[in-house]
């Protein structure tokens, strides 16, 4: 137990040493923070995408798509108050597409049980080397949360999460490129 502790202490070290380096990532993170928005993470391929270039020794981060917000806000006053969130942060980084999403509405879009928390949220996600998420405290420090650990992400691995269709992770994974883009990946059950 003690190892894993420290193994989690070394991922989330080495990731907030990426990121730190990384001027799009540190702005972004900056502007989610002004947000301040309940349970507020930048998720996905903000995390993921950055270990994957660092593990594949590629000197210039690959462009991210988009940037995922996820924040959870059982009282949010109305359905479509992630585009106010989304547009706030268009204005303060307009170089960037947002895609902002309360996770405490998403479960009924997607099938599920309500969702307790955004890490909850993330559990549910096709593949799970991508429920990874980050945020920047009023502290300033990195906080990084995964709702399935750090150790597949850091040993190159794409992962079925068996709490969504098989059919759903495959196509994600041909849709996306992932394996010609970091060809050091692995598919494992």
């Amino acid at each position: 137990m003690f190892r894993r502790i420290v193994e989690i202490g070394k991922s989330i070290q080495l990731i907030s040493q990426l990121v730190n380096q990384d001027k799009l990532r540190l702005q972004a993170l900056e502007c989610l923070r002004v947000l301040d928005l309940p349970d507020g993470y930048i998720a996905a391929g903000f995390v993921r995408n950055l270990v994957w270039d660092h593990l594949h020794n590629k000197n210039v981060s690959t462009p991210l798509n988009d940037i995922d917000v996820i924040y959870f806000d059982l009282n949010e006053s109305h359905a479509e108050q992630y585009k106010d969130y989304q547009q706030a942060l268009k204005v303060m980084m307009p170089e960037v597409n947002w895609q902002v999403r309360n996770q405490a509405l998403m479960h009924s879009r997607n099938g599920d049980q309500p969702y307790q928390n955004s890490l909850d949220a993330m559990s549910y996600w096709p593949e799970k080397e991508t429920a990874v998420a980050i945020r920047k405290l009023p502290s300033g420090e990195l906080e990084c949360i995964a709702a399935f650990g750090f150790e597949s992400l850091f040993n190159l691995q794409l992962t079925h999460n068996p709490k969504r269709e098989k059919a759903v992770f495959t196509q994600r994974v041909k849709a996306k490129g992932w394996l010609k883009q970091w060809p050091k990946l692995t598919i494992t059950q």
